[in-house]
């Protein structure tokens, strides 16, 4: 890899990091919020409130992606088509699991504080969300060998 690609690819995933923090602050702060005033007294409190914040924060993640990270694919319609964003979701659906598990691992099995669970597992997702989307949605070589755009 020459340096002019490895200095692109630090300069994508810093601003992936980026947009996955403030993506990270809406969902912890839906989760919070869900958690302990929505559905504070129905059972699977955690689990649902969880799911609302990961939603949120997915839901702001897609947009900023599509007009902040992934430059490259902004003069075309990669990941703006109905495949795409459903592969997007996809992606969203099994980090939304890797959450979840991390959850009941560390808040049930471990007996692990929700808000600290929760940044670690973040983290975990963070590397599987940029990694997944930017090879599978966002990837302009893959799309033009394949004539996709």
């Amino acid at each position: 890899m020459d340096i002019q690609k490895y200095k692109s690819l630090i300069n994508e995933f810093f601003r992936y990091f980026i947009v996955g923090g403030i993506s990270f602050v809406i969902d912890i702060t839906v989760l919070y919020l869900f958690k302990e005033y929505v559905f504070k007294s129905l059972p699977y409190s955690l689990y649902l409130s969880t799911a609302t914040g990961f939603i949120a924060g997915v839901a702001v993640n897609y947009f900023l992606c599509l007009h902040l990270v992934f430059r490259s694919v902004k003069a075309t319609d990669l990941g703006k088509d109905n495949k795409s964003k459903m592969l997007f979701v996809v992606i969203g659906i099994i980090g939304l699991g890797m959450n979840e598990l991390g959850m009941t691992v560390g808040v049930v099995l471990l007996s692990i504080d929700y808000l600290i669970v929760k940044v670690v597992t973040a983290a975990i997702v963070l590397l599987w969300n940029y990694l997944a989307r930017k090879y599978l949605i966002f990837n302009v070589k893959y799309a033009k060998q394949n004539r996709i755009i």
